[in-house]
């Protein structure tokens, strides 16, 4: 069995958008759209801080689909388009979905992103990897743990680029690997734990 999954470590996560803008440009995502959000916490604005000055704090956040063992987006889609595939990651039938946007009502993550209108691109054209399926306008969108790359042995782009080293990609049904370790022995954060969803994305610090 395998259980792909992601770590973040947020005393190393600098909120610089590298993961978010990697994730874009690999997945062909849409203008006005993210599927990787880094977010700072305590605040309504991208780059604010907690407290007063001059005594201010700042941490981030990075935010998206979270894989769940127990996903609420899979029990909620009417259709199958959401599913969970042999490698643990939810994934999307863009063929299959019906655009309902059942299964972005059920996330208590807001993870999903939905195509009101016909794609737009500023460049002008497809870009990143040429396996990733172009989506429609009227299905929904997400991270995929960018599964072109993973289906082949290699880490998420959100994982490769990170400058500061502070995303752990790996298999959580693997008790070697450095992920299962940090799952057993770090400070680890889930997100809305108290939904049961089991996310497969968690925080250390």
């Amino acid at each position: 069995m395998t259980k792909l999954a992601i770590a973040i470590n947020t005393s190393r996560c600098i909120g610089c958008q590298t993961c978010a803008n990697a994730c874009k440009m690999q997945n062909n995502v849409p203008d006005g759209m993210l599927w990787n959000r880094v977010l700072t916490e305590g605040c309504d604005s991208l780059n604010g801080a907690e407290g007063t000055f001059p005594n201010l704090t700042r941490s981030f956040l990075p935010l998206a689909c979270q894989h769940c063992e127990n996903a609420a987006c899979l029990r909620a889609c009417p259709t199958g388009a959401t599913y969970k595939d042999e490698m643990g990651r939810v994934e999307i039938d863009y063929d299959k979905c019906i655009g309902c946007r059942m299964c972005m009502a059920a996330c208590p993550y807001n993870a999903r992103t939905f195509n009101w209108a016909e794609p737009e691109r500023s460049a002008g054209f497809n870009y990143g990897d040429s396996r990733v399926p172009v989506r429609k306008k009227g299905v929904m969108e997400k991270c995929t743990l960018c599964k072109e790359r993973t289906d082949d042995g290699d880490k998420p782009m959100c994982v490769a680029c990170c400058p500061a080293r502070a995303r752990i990609f790996g298999d959580l049904d693997d008790p070697d690997s450095e992920i299962s370790r940090l799952k057993r022995e770090g400070n680890v954060r889930i997100l809305l734990e108290d939904k049961g969803t089991r996310p497969q994305v968690f925080y250390v610090s």
